[in-house]
């Protein structure tokens, strides 16, 4: 008992739930999240960017693979261009969403 009474005199009696010490406990918290933040969720919104603008940049003419890995020609669109149809052979023609393409290489 005499060791606690000495730690609580030593302390000068002062509660632990003082203003500057609240913060201090945060600081680490808050330092995952921003770290959390720059290491995954920035990256990711721009790799989200790249993506949107890949699909956007599909047009008629272009040679594209989709993400089953089937390989055409975009040969034309439908549904206020949210469907693509792409040529896949000489007498095929499929229609595949716009956020099925994977890559795409330009025909010239």
């Amino acid at each position: 008992m005499k060791v606690v009474e000495t730690l609580y005199a030593m302390t000068g009696g002062q509660s632990s739930g003082s203003g500057g010490n609240a913060f201090l406990s945060f600081l680490p918290l808050i330092l995952i999240i921003l770290v959390m933040y720059l290491l995954i969720l920035r990256p990711q919104a721009k790799k989200q960017r790249e993506r949107q603008k890949l699909l956007d940049s599909v047009k008629k003419g272009d040679d594209i693979v989709t993400i089953g890995g089937m390989h055409g020609k975009v040969v034309g669109t439908k549904n206020e261009d949210k469907i693509l149809v792409v040529k896949v052979d000489d007498n095929v023609k499929i229609d595949v969403d716009r956020t099925a393409v994977s890559s795409i290489s330009r025909s010239s």
